[in-house]
């Protein structure tokens, strides 16, 4: 019986863990579209992820987030998720950054 508990215990966590973790895909374009600029995948809550070597893209679709994700825009102040972020959304999409500036950075909750 001991067995049991332990062995489904470690089942339950094992599975759990993927549902924990998010995946990113960055876009060069509007809507999710044109080239993969980076792909950031298990990202967890608590995390700030953000392109290195001043990148920015226009588009980041997500998926699997844990409980709310919030985009940064690029250019300074916002810089690794910092000073407020400009949309919060969950679960699954695309988030396009508004006309005229880039996302540089995210933070997961």
């Amino acid at each position: 019986m001991q067995f049991n508990f332990a062995f489904v215990a470690v089942a339950l966590l094992a599975s759990a863990s993927p549902a924990m973790s998010a995946t990113l895909q960055w876009y060069a374009g509007a809507g999710c579209t044109g080239t993969v600029v980076a792909t950031s995948n298990g990202a967890s809550s608590g995390q700030c992820i953000w392109l290195t070597q001043g990148g920015s893209v226009k588009s980041i679709q997500y998926s699997g987030v844990p409980k709310d994700i919030s985009f940064f825009i690029s250019g300074g102040a916002h810089d690794q998720c910092t000073n407020g972020s400009s949309l919060t959304r969950s679960g699954s999409g695309c988030a396009t950054a508004p006309t005229g500036v880039n996302w540089e950075s995210v933070k997961l909750s």
